[in-house]
């Protein structure tokens, strides 16, 4: 597997997409993002695939975005940004909105928008070594694309405290908020993934698909177009501010960002 990202599937009809960046901790770019949108797409397009299981290589789960990605937008036009986040936006609603069962095998770091692909599974199943954060607004940004799944997840209550704190949490309390379904040891993680995978495939397909549209008919808070719009919109305007820039530089420099009071 040398590829960013890579789809199997296998003869149960288990399609499986795994993040394959782990020097980066499966941070994702525009590259890696329009990789993953293809992917969904091919394992969505494919007759014999059932369940989606969502995975990555190395010690993380996925770090969200890549600061070096993040560095390019930062100078790029507000157009731009707004394209390079309708893609993100793009990602996350072609994961929501898979026809079939999907599954998050997480281990390790999980951060902003890796947090949106957990929020974006039906079902997650995290190792207990698995800590989670919406780090955004320490960078000056906001966790705009991917707050409806989040929130539809975790409720308003809970995106109120750990969207504006960034604080970081344990896989305990990412199931205690409903993040997360399960929390594993990690030499059991493998094990309940397939537990999980093994008892979709017991069910009828077509059911399951029916089922998870009646959770998303059902959903009270649906991701609209139009909310996908004023998300991209929000992470557009504060990725270009100077507030979102000097939190950039700040971090890439190990400094502290001007709006903390220097003592």
């Amino acid at each position: 597997m040398n590829q960013a990202a890579d789809l199997t599937v296998d003869a149960r009809g288990v399609a499986t997409i795994t993040l394959n960046r782990p020097e980066v901790h499966n941070a994702f770019d525009d590259l890696l993002i329009t990789h993953l949108i293809d992917l969904i797409g091919q394992a969505r397009d494919n007759p014999q695939v059932k369940v989606l299981v969502l995975a990555s290589t190395g010690k993380s789960f996925s770090a969200g975005a890549d600061l070096g990605w993040m560095r390019r937008m930062a100078d790029a036009s507000h157009a731009d940004n707004i394209r390079d986040a309708q893609q993100l936006s793009a990602l996350m609603e072609s994961l929501n909105s898979f026809p079939h069962p999907t599954v998050a095998r997480i281990q390790g770091t999980v951060m902003g928008g890796g947090v949106g692909l957990v929020a974006c599974c039906d079902i997650a199943i995290a190792s207990d070594n698995a800590f989670f954060a919406l780090s955004e607004v320490k960078l000056g940004l906001a966790p705009a694309v991917i707050s409806p799944y989040v929130i539809a997840k975790i409720g308003v209550s809970q995106a109120r405290r750990y969207f504006v704190t960034a604080e970081r949490f344990s896989a305990i309390r990412a199931a205690a908020i409903d993040l997360v379904h399960e929390v594993v040891l990690a030499t059991e993680l493998d094990a309940k993934t397939e537990q999980i995978v093994v008892a979709l495939l017991a069910n009828g397909p077509q059911a399951m698909r029916r089922a998870k549209e009646l959770a998303q008919v059902a959903n009270p808070l649906p991701c609209t177009p139009a909310l996908r719009d004023y998300t991209t919109g929000v992470i557009a305007d504060l990725r270009a501010s100077d507030e979102g820039k000097e939190g950039l530089r700040a971090f890439l420099e190990k400094e502290s960002p001007a709006w903390i009071a220097k003592r």
